[in-house]
């Protein structure tokens, strides 16, 4: 409920929330891309950007929701794990969208397995680098296993797997890979976010307002991209810029979600309101009910 605003200039930042697939990732990639590009392999390979979510993941602490985070990793032909990378860790959510992105290359006729586990990150390490957490000191709540033209050769790009737990037989919840082709781009957008009378989700304050911004694919699928800060007690907030690159988002012409949350901290954030829309369009936010 309200009006929300959003602009872009030209600008080199990286995206706030992006993981796996920030700036590094993507140089890494080009550089890949060219040298496949150089060679034989010309029409046997493909750039694809993963994303992740879960579901019904099991809570496993007391006085709160479990804190996710997870792992992607490439079997090797000897059957050992090479890490890709890890998300963001998810506070007090036992059904994540992680904004994270990872970038593998496709090759066809060979078989890539690929296998994806999820852990409840401890709160004393929620202040800690993700690539600095040490596994064996978290708790797994799930591993799900699959060949990565499983994913590819899906009607929607997206494939649900059943996470299991290698000691107990209790349902751990799903995880949904997203994949995407990627298409190289430079090309970086800086957008700027305010609302104006946001409705009051909070009963002794002012809603706490931030926004998730998706892009929807071709198959429907809606894709988180990043996130904006929490704009504490403001009905009409400004949130910092949000620097995205045009192959995150397509094209300026691309549709957008744009959904308005009122944080809480134990993790259930009312939906404010939501609105579809290119990346320079002003948006009015509409309540979905």
């Amino acid at each position: 409920m309200g009006n929300c605003f959003a602009g872009d200039v030209v600008g080199g930042r990286q995206s706030v929330g992006r993981g796996g697939g920030g700036a590094k990732d993507r140089g890494s990639a080009e550089a890949v891309d060219l040298f496949l590009k150089s060679g034989a392999l010309r029409g046997l390979y493909s750039q694809i950007e993963l994303s992740l979510s879960a579901s019904n993941l099991r809570d496993m602490d007391v006085f709160s929701k479990s804190d996710p985070m997870a792992v992607v990793y490439a079997k090797r032909r000897d059957g050992i794990l090479e890490e890709i990378g890890r998300t963001e860790v998810v506070l007090n959510s036992l059904d994540p969208a992680w904004i994270a992105k990872f970038i593998v290359t496709y090759q066809f006729e060979v078989l890539q397995p690929m296998v994806f586990q999820v852990y409840d990150i401890d709160s004393q390490f929620h202040n800690l680098p993700v690539k600095m957490l040490k596994l064996d000191e978290q708790q797994i709540l799930g591993e799900a296993n699959c060949l990565l033209s499983e994913i590819i050769t899906k009607s929607t790009r997206s494939l649900t797997l059943k996470l299991v737990h290698r000691e107990h037989s209790q349902k751990s919840g799903d995880i949904t890979v997203h994949a995407e082709e990627c298409v190289a781009s430079k090309t970086m957008a800086e957008m700027v976010f305010r609302c104006e009378d946001l409705e009051n989700k909070d009963l002794f304050s002012k809603s706490d307002p931030f926004l998730v911004i998706s892009k929807l694919t071709e198959s429907g699928v809606s894709v988180p991209i990043c996130k904006t800060e929490v704009r504490k007690n403001d009905l009409n907030p400004t949130w910092k810029p949000v620097a995205v690159n045009f192959q995150q988002v397509g094209s300026k012409e691309s549709p957008l979600s744009i959904d308005c949350y009122n944080f809480n901290s134990n993790g259930k954030h009312d939906l404010i309101g939501c609105e579809v829309t290119g990346t320079t369009r002003k948006a009015s936010l509409q309540s979905k009910w």
